[in-house]
């Protein structure tokens, strides 16, 4: 199983339980309309990449004046709006390279650029490796070029217990790799509640295998730990992360990067380890954030729920 991931970090935390906009955080005004406008306008983005996007646009889709609109969204999300349309339409140009054989002029059009040149000098920097090595050479690839006799050694496994974790999400239907949108929306209306809390811990739970369940079915959770208590009134997803033993192995790299450690932990690891899946999906929890943090530095932790006793089972 694999996943991409989170385009959004945590937001503007304050320390007072009041809406940055002024009321409670649980009042249905003012917050509600600026989580409306947050939403409308993440929404426009994730759907139009491919169409020219610009701060008046986006902004009249917000119902704001560009200039206040920059603010409200440079503050809310720390980052300008350029920012999070350049860093949504490099990671699925990531995913393009990482997934499927479409030719770099094509994925480079996609991404927004006129020529060649131009995107792989981008994507060599905010990368690391140009968009031809990554596609060639990339951690992706891990599981598929390392012989035999090294692959013991691709990734690093625990064994360790891990307390109940409660959350708060919103549900996301669809591929993996776009699972950054419910987390943009999650964190604008946190953010717009004044729900936001430094110290906020990203998690992803993934319910089906991208393998076997069809990409339009997969369901996933876009989810939070440690904002501020919330009420019925903020309209999420509220969940307990199961805890108990489990396998975690921790990933360094792009998100698109993930499926070498999935099938290694899957195909190799978890058939020697002698333990066996608890059969509750998959959990990632991710450590810094897409936002201030190099795609190649990425650190995501995996976790697999594991059987008590994995023989139980087992027939006489």
């Amino acid at each position: 199983m694999s996943a991409t991931k989170p385009t959004a970090t945590s937001p503007s935390t304050s320390a007072s339980d009041e809406s940055p906009f002024g009321g409670s955080a649980l009042q249905a005004a003012p917050w509600r309309r600026y989580e409306r406008r947050m939403r409308r306008v993440i929404e426009h983005l994730h759907d139009r990449l491919d169409e020219p996007l610009d701060l008046n646009g986006l902004a009249d889709v917000a119902h704001l004046s560009p200039h206040h609109w920059h603010r409200v969204y440079h503050a809310m999300c720390g980052e300008t709006l350029a920012q999070t349309v350049k860093r949504l339409r490099l990671h699925r140009a990531a995913g393009d390279l990482a997934t499927s054989d479409a030719p770099l002029v094509r994925v480079a059009a996609r991404a927004g650029y006129p020529n060649l040149q131009s995107f792989t000098r981008t994507f060599k920097a905010a990368y690391g490796v140009p968009p031809a090595r990554f596609r060639a050479q990339g951690q992706h690839r891990a599981f598929e070029w390392l012989p035999d006799r090294a692959q013991h050694c691709a990734f690093e496994v625990a064994v360790q217990a891990l307390p109940p974790q409660p959350v708060l999400g919103i549900e996301h239907a669809g591929s993996y790799l776009a699972i950054g949108r419910a987390f943009d929306l999650l964190f604008a209306r946190i953010a717009a509640a004044g729900l936001a809390r430094p110290g906020m811990r990203m998690f992803a739970l993934f319910f089906d295998d991208p393998d076997l369940v069809p990409e339009a079915q997969l369901r996933s959770l876009a989810a939070v730990a440690g904002c501020a208590e919330a009420g019925d009134a903020i309209d999420l997803v509220r969940t307990v992360i199961p805890g108990g033993p489990h396998a975690t192995l921790l990933h360094t790299g792009p998100y698109t990067t993930m499926r070498a450690a999935y099938r290694w932990l899957y195909g190799r690891w978890l058939p020697a380890s002698g333990f066996e899946p608890a059969g509750v999906g998959v959990v990632e929890q991710y450590l810094n954030s897409p936002r201030d943090t190099a795609p190649q530095a990425l650190r995501t932790r995996i976790a697999v729920a594991l059987r008590d006793d994995p023989t139980k089972d087992d027939a006489p």
